[in-house]
């Protein structure tokens, strides 16, 4: 007798391969007898029918901020709706291990302002049982968990530890700070961390208006780190940068590969401003690996997409005097005064206050790019639909369309910005850069940018619009969409043992209903410590998620089985294949 059967579904084991009829025998956490349909003839404790539905690994997340909810969510919700199994934190430089006691306020005011995660929030869900990395691991390991959660050693929170207040950006680490964190990282990857990320973005920048500290690090303190990673023979490197000086930046994170022997991924994104700096960076990466050197673009499978609403932090009439009066008001007092007919003169009418924010600016004033999210949602929209070009047909000012568009659905409606990887009359970047060689899919940020985006759900985009739903340009076999979010973001991480379902691997899986997976409209809810507020958007389709052999989830809600576990280090791939 097995613990688990799966019988009669169509498998997509992973590897590319092409799908084909099967039933999968699970015992204990390891998949343990993957065979043509009716070919296990035992009987399983429990069984689960996939008749018409495809079978796929766990989906492996290795882009999110959950280094705060992890410790009062064990769902680590949205990802959980998306068939999301195992997630990797502690990237772009930003957590909270290591840290001292006197430096949780700034590290939860860096959070903030990166990644957009309620300060009150996470004063009131963390409970901070530890200061070194290490320590940060063991109380991981105490939380009850229904996902696997990996970790990273984060720039800013090293340095801000190392250094104390000496960590501002403007400020040079010596030879013995640069000593101390290699240390520091050198034990926190050998007591499980995944990996070492940093930032190098304007983008980043506290609650305060600080930049990160880790901006302007030298190439001494980042090569020394590399080296602490590399002489514990594993661990990965992550990254982004502005790539101003294209040069200067790109031969940093080679260094970096050279020093540690360790793989590199780069966030990739396409800007209006630089439309083809991406390319550059890519062009960049094949050469890198020509010469024999781990790197990889980390990329995403849509656009970057700010969304915008009444009940979120931002809105085209965010400066404006009056809706600044407004701001604060509940949802449905809100709504009553924007339908007055005067007040809508008024915001319509004047001017909005300045204020010196250029990226800030682009969101909310970029007419041609704002798109009414509705259902069925479309994340690749013609520029016929846009704000802008709704307001030429019908003669109109842009606030006049937006204004109608925010009190559709009684205020919940959201304007979406594709803010990266998408420019009018072109929607082919975002699948230049997934047919890349040397890319992996990532940035989902899930837990992060709680006011502003909510990209947890890539993974569902990944097969439902890539190898289903699109329209106006390639699809990508289904076979190879789902490698690409198993096996190869596994592997890029050092997972080996996940990702795959062949007998020895890890026994988390996925049942999904394909022809009817459907991704949901983001709604606002406040269920965060304290009240907080964030972005949540579900899925249909995801009958069954098997995590460590035990179904996790049915209908994409929680059984109540918390079989999750935090992963400590690099895991080998199975023994037995």
């Amino acid at each position: 007798m097995y613990d688990l059967i799966i019988r009669n579904g169509t498998i997509y084991d992973g590897c590319g391969g092409e799908p084909f009829a099967g039933d999968i025998a699970v015992n204990g956490d390891k998949i343990v007898a993957v065979e043509k349909t009716g070919t296990i003839k035992e009987v399983g404790k429990e069984e689960v029918d996939a008749t018409g539905r495809i079978v796929t690994p766990g989906f492996v997340d290795i882009h999110t901020h959950y280094d705060g909810q992890v410790t009062w969510d064990p769902y680590l919700s949205p990802s959980c709706y998306h068939g999301v199994t195992t997630v990797v934190m502690g990237n772009c430089g930003v957590g909270f291990a290591p840290c001292k006691p006197e430096d949780h306020d700034r590290l939860i005011e860096l959070m903030e302002g990166i990644e957009d995660i309620p300060g009150t929030a996470l004063h009131e869900g963390m409970d901070w049982t530890w200061e070194t990395f290490p320590e940060f691991l063991d109380a991981l390991d105490n939380k009850l968990l229904a996902l696997d959660v990996g970790t990273q050693v984060p720039h800013t929170a090293l340095r801000r530890y190392v250094m104390g207040e000496r960590c501002s950006a403007e400020e040079d680490a010596t030879s013995q700070d640069i000593a101390a964190m290699k240390v520091i990282v050198k034990e926190a990857i050998e007591a499980g961390a995944l990996g070492f990320s940093t930032s190098r973005t304007e983008k980043h920048r506290a609650s305060t208006g600080e930049l990160t500290p880790a901006i302007e690090a030298r190439e001494d303190e980042l090569t020394g780190i590399a080296q602490a990673v590399g002489e514990t023979g594993t661990g990965v490197l992550q990254g982004i940068s502005d790539f101003y000086d294209f040069e200067r930046e790109f031969n940093l994170f080679k260094t970096m590969v050279k020093a540690s022997g360790r793989p590199v991924s780069i966030t990739v994104e396409q800007q209006d401003a630089r439309p083809d700096w991406w390319k550059q960076l890519l062009d960049g990466v094949t050469e890198a690996q020509q010469e024999g050197l781990a790197m990889y673009g980390q990329v995403p499978p849509r656009a970057t997409g700010v969304l915008m609403g009444l009940t979120c932090t931002l809105n085209p009439f965010f400066l404006h005097p009056s809706f600044m009066e407004i701001y604060d008001l509940p949802l449905e007092e809100k709504v009553t005064r924007m339908h007055d007919r005067l007040f809508r003169r008024k915001l319509i009418e004047e001017e909005p206050t300045e204020l010196d924010v250029p990226i800030l600016k682009e969101i909310i004033y970029s007419y041609d790019k704002m798109f009414f999210l509705q259902d069925p949602i479309d994340y690749e929209p013609s520029s016929e639909n846009s704000v802008a070009a709704i307001a030429e047909a019908n003669g109109c000012s842009p606030f006049e369309v937006i204004y109608d568009m925010l009190l559709e659905d009684d205020g919940y409606a959201l304007i979406y910005h594709p803010l990266f990887n998408y420019m009018p009359g072109n929607l082919d970047y975002v699948e230049d850069m997934m047919k890349h060689p040397f890319t992996v899919m990532g940035l989902s940020d899930g837990g992060a940018h709680c006011g502003a985006l909510c990209d947890a759900s890539f993974p569902t985009t990944v097969i439902q619009h890539w190898g289903r739903d699109r329209s106006r340009g390639n699809k990508f076999p289904l076979q190879e969409l789902i490698k690409k979010q198993t096996k190869d973001t596994s592997e890029q991480v050092g997972l080996l043992d996940r990702g795959v379902l062949k007998p020895g691997y890890k026994a988390d899986i996925n049942v999904i209903d394909f022809e009817n997976l459907t991704l949901h409209v983001p709604r606002v809810v406040h269920d965060l410590p304290a009240g907080g507020r964030r972005l949540m958007q579900k899925a249909s389709g995801y009958e069954t998620t098997v995590i460590s052999g035990k179904v996790a989830f049915k209908n994409g809600e929680p059984t109540g089985e918390l079989n999750g576990k935090v992963i400590r280090g690099e895991q080998p791939a199975p023994r037995m294949v």
